[in-house]
């Protein structure tokens, strides 16, 4: 199968590690198996068949405690659509499900990177997100 539409490029929009202090942090240590994983993808049209992509994804603990981390970035891509793709269902496809398998392993190397570079090196990702579960789940 051909796909119809073409990454031009992909890059950090933005990025942030959030430890108010040493005490938050050595808290956010021993508590951050809680941690969960949140995503949310959102596009608008650059012009014409060109659409810019955003996958935005936050690290965070979702109980309501006074100490604790946010690791949150927006992972941004720049798509161009085939000029012949005229359906909106398989656009809406292409952007959350298609994109995000191909940019998935830089948004899992990213999140690796900015926990590690936060002060927790032991930290792995499990779980892949499964993108067109996620998708398929949601259109019902």
């Amino acid at each position: 199968m051909t796909k119809n539409y073409k990454i031009l490029a992909k890059f950090i929009k933005d990025m942030s590690s959030e430890t108010p202090d040493a005490e938050t942090y050595m808290y956010v240590k021993d508590n951050i198996g809680r941690y969960q994983l949140g995503i949310d993808i959102n596009s608008k049209a650059i012009k014409s068949r060109l659409i810019e992509i955003n996958t935005s994804i936050k690290f965070h603990d979702k109980e309501q405690n006074v100490k604790k981390s946010i690791f949150e970035f927006v992972y941004t891509s720049i798509v161009q659509i085939d000029e012949n793709l005229k359906d909106k269902k398989i656009l809406e496809k292409i952007v959350l499900v298609d994109v995000q398998k191909d940019i998935y392993e830089n948004i899992e190397k990213t999140l690796i990177n900015l926990l590690h570079n936060s002060g927790y090196p032991a930290i792995k990702i499990e779980k892949k997100i499964d993108f067109e579960s996620l998708y398929k789940k949601n259109i019902k």
